[in-house]
């Protein structure tokens, strides 16, 4: 198997943090997931998966980091 690229591993991080909250309903767990990634992922690591494996993400992990994504521009403006 040859090794992933750091966005796959990104996508990949993403989607394990949001099956974490899988006991949860979809939409809580895309906040928990969303979170938890902008409380203690490098904002370059947010950045690379933004502009990188978005299709590879589950449904709540895509959903968190619209959220994401929502929560950075807001902080921009």
């Amino acid at each position: 198997m040859s090794e992933m690229s750091t966005a796959e591993r990104l996508a990949y991080m993403a989607n394990q943090i949001a099956r974490n909250f899988g006991t949860l309903p979809d939409d809580k767990a895309a906040e928990e997931t969303a979170q938890h990634i902008v409380d203690f992922w490098d904002p370059r690591m947010i950045e690379g998966l933004l502009n990188g494996e978005m299709q590879r993400l589950s449904p709540v992990a895509l959903r968190a980091m619209e959220i994401v994504a929502a929560h950075r521009s807001h902080r921009a403006a």
